[in-house]
């Protein structure tokens, strides 16, 4: 008993190495799956493990392989020679300039860059950001939830290790990245809210420093502007605020809050703005491309209705319902956390700390994106995908969290917790395998 209490004493370092471990179990998974599945598409964009003309070690290169399948294969290709064709506009924008850019700036270091080399630092990424991500999260219930203990936090940062995202947190995908920004948002915007007073000008930057952070998330994946909601709702409620009692910290507040939100918005804006230069405004052209005369015209949406038949119940064929069923425990979850968390009991109003009163409304807020991102999801999106974007929405690890024995954020223990937990492990063991074999689900 003594020497689990010790994980609790130093949780950060624990976690670090609970991570590694993990990290190297999933990687080994992937690494011994047979065959380079039924897609060769990987081949294309690595030279035969035999060719001697230089290059990665063969090791490393075999890995970077194995981790370059289905989605990756448009990261490192968009991030190697630039978005060439339409369809490459699904895949998120900062994603591959981060990878681009570093690759670059490793090559002015004078390190070579082979084939391949992209690939290698979109996996440094990824599991960098992963491992960044699950810090965050610790850091996050603890303001969140004020009153829980190191064991709660720890436990809650753990699962996010544990995640059914599984592989994808460690291969060329965004969403480790973006899971990470968000958190890190998050944070900050939790942070801005002072014990005792009115908030100073340091407590209302950190409204637009995580207005920052969410809008860079969603120049990786769109589905980061439903972080947007927090900015919105605090816009609000200054302006409320304002009307009841006018204060020039009030404005200020206001005023930044307002240029979070904005930030949030170019996240999204910029990457279409750019497709709408070089495709709508490309002069000498006789026909322009169906989304350019739009009122609104977004490639990321043309994109994914056109090539990948994205929209309202088109998802809902016989063909798919086995899709469904693999979706179904990440769906209910989802909804049953952010039902959980919206009835989640408020702090005391007689509390003397503002900012122990703020954090409910912050956790609601965070049901209210997870609940739509779930709905929407369950109706428009590839279903199966649920499992991987739920890793930058922290509602549902805390409920299972708090449905575990010695869960301290009133939720009992009643849960079956170990069961979602055992299901979580294997689901993500099993996917790190058929992954790599470039098989379903993706």
């Amino acid at each position: 008993m003594r020497s689990v209490s010790r994980v609790y004493d130093n949780p950060r370092r624990n976690l670090v190495a609970l991570f590694f471990v993990w990290k190297t179990l999933l990687l080994l998974v992937a690494c011994c799956s047979p065959g380079s599945g039924y897609d060769t598409s990987t081949d294309l964009i690595l030279p035969p493990e035999n060719d001697d003309a230089g290059g990665l070690p063969i090791i490393l290169q075999y890995t970077v392989g194995k981790l370059t399948r289905w989605d990756a294969i448009y990261f490192v290709q968009a991030s190697k020679r630039g978005y060439v064709f339409e369809q490459e506009w699904a895949f998120g924008w900062g994603f591959t300039r981060l990878i681009a850019s570093i690759a670059t700036n490793l090559e002015a270091l004078g390190i070579n860059r082979y084939p391949g080399s992209e690939g290698v630092v979109a996996i440094l990424i990824s599991h960098t950001s992963h491992l960044l991500a699950v810090l965050c999260l610790f850091s996050l219930t603890l303001v969140i939830f004020p009153t829980c203990s190191n064991k709660f936090a720890f436990t809650a940062a753990a699962l996010h290790i544990l995640s059914p995202a599984g592989v994808f947190l460690s291969a060329p995908y965004a969403e480790s990245t973006c899971a990470f920004l968000s958190f890190l948002g998050c944070v900050c915007f939790s942070k801005s809210f002072p014990s005792r007073g009115p908030p100073t000008l340091l407590h209302d930057s950190l409204v637009l420093v995580s207005g920052i952070a969410f809008g860079v998330a969603t120049t990786f994946r769109s589905n980061g502007i439903l972080n947007g909601l927090l900015l919105l709702e605090e816009a609000f409620n200054t302006l409320l605020g304002l009307s009841n009692s006018f204060r020039l910290a009030g404005v200020r507040r206001l005023i930044i809050t307002g240029l979070g939100g904005v930030c949030v918005g170019a996240g999204f804006v910029i990457p279409q703005y750019i497709a709408y230069q070089e495709y709508c405004r490309e002069p000498n052209v006789e026909v322009l491309r169906p989304w350019c005369a739009k009122s609104l015209p977004s490639i990321y949406s043309f994109v994914q209705e056109h090539y990948w038949n994205v929209g309202l119940f088109r998802y809902w064929t016989l063909s798919n319902i086995p899709l469904f069923l693999l979706a179904t425990p990440m769906l209910a979850v989802m909804g049953a956390s952010g039902i959980w968390a919206l009835r989640h009991p408020r702090q005391p109003e007689k509390t003397g700390d503002a900012n122990q009163r703020a954090v409910s409304p912050i956790l609601r807020n965070l049901a209210v994106s997870q609940i739509i991102l779930t709905l929407l999801t369950f109706t428009t999106a590839h279903v199966q995908i649920i499992s991987r974007i739920s890793s930058a929405y922290p509602v549902w690890i805390w409920y299972i969290a708090s449905k575990m024995p010695g869960g301290d954020t009133h939720g009992g223990s009643s849960s079956p917790s170990g069961k979602l937990i055992r299901y979580m492990v294997i689901y993500a063991i099993i996917q790190a395998g058929l992954y790599a074999s470039f098989l379903p689900p993706a």
